[in-house]
């Protein structure tokens, strides 16, 4: 919420939560940034706080503990998505939808289902947030490479879930000069890097504040896209043709229309396509996962 009062492109902002709303939205009204800050609480607020939205970012949900996989979120997680899905087909059928709540590879699906089934579905409007694991990728490849890592961009592709995530090193820029071995670890720290803040924050969270980092990065470049910007490109989990799983994430250009075009995959290593032949079959059931709970739950 704070960040994106500071995003110079926000206008309206308008929070939303089951409790503890007014007080967050009090205090980050006080910013002095030109977003016009408001606060909902409670089901009966939904459809005001979304009125007339042109982004709605979904982080609702509850946050991993120690020994939960992001498939322990599912249930309860996958109910809230829907129900939030249901009222942006009420209320701002036309808004772009950043999806944080995890399993993001499920929870897409989720939002897609639901809003066919209310004859709302834009794909070019429905975005899994894959930032985080950009974010970290860049980070550990600048930190051993030596990168300046302002300077640094790495690709991910896949979804957002452990082996589904996967960096394209060979395509980073800055290159570097890095051993299969630096790779691998590299490759492993960025799929594990949620389950590394779970584990130092001993029980407490889950990674909060280097994700409301990525999630506003991400808004505002979907933002920058809606006001006219011609050359943004982030990665995001989309529903893509580029392999044939239903939805995969690669780099995406946004635009006054949301996502405009979906960029392939580019060359692979060979240990790169060995990553993505290998996270295939988790990724078409996670998908799938999703598009089952919304019929089934008629």
């Amino acid at each position: 919420s704070l960040l994106m009062k500071m995003t110079p492109a926000v206008g309206e902002l308008s929070l939303f939560d089951v409790a503890g709303t007014p007080g967050v939205a009090a205090d980050v009204s006080h910013v002095n940034t030109k977003a016009i800050t408001r606060g909902f609480m409670g089901d009966d607020q939904m459809g005001e706080a979304l009125s007339g939205a042109d982004l709605v970012i979904i982080p609702a949900g509850v946050p991993r503990k120690p020994g939960m996989t992001r498939d322990d979120l599912f249930k309860i997680n996958a109910g809230i998505v829907k129900g939030i899905t249901e009222n942006i087909a009420n209320f701002c059928p036309e808004a772009c939808i950043a999806m944080i709540s995890n399993p993001v590879n499920s929870t897409v699906p989720i939002a897609a289902e639901t809003l066919k089934k209310m004859g709302c579905y834009d794909p070019k409007k429905l975005m899994g947030v894959t930032t985080l694991d950009v974010v970290r990728a860049r980070t550990f490849y600048a930190e051993k490479a030596g990168l300046d890592v302002k300077d640094v961009d790495v690709p991910v592709i896949g979804g957002h879930a452990g082996i589904t995530i996967l960096p394209l090193f060979s395509q980073a820029t800055p290159g570097a000069d890095l051993s299969p071995e630096v790779i691998d670890a590299l490759t492993k720290r960025t799929q594990d890097g949620g389950t590394e803040v779970v584990a130092a924050k001993a029980g407490k969270g889950s990674a909060t504040l280097s994700m409301a980092y990525a999630g506003a990065c991400f808004a505002d470049s979907v933002l920058r896209g809606l006001d006219g910007a011609s050359d943004v490109v982030e990665c995001s989990y989309v529903e893509s043709t580029i392999t044939d799983a239903a939805y995969f994430s690669t780099k995406v250009k946004l635009g006054a229309s949301g996502v405009e075009e979906i960029y392939g995959v580019g060359s692979l290593t060979a240990y790169e396509q060995e990553g993505l032949d290998a996270m295939m079959g988790e990724l078409k059931a996670q998908i799938q996962k999703g598009i089952d709970f919304v019929h089934q739950s008629q």
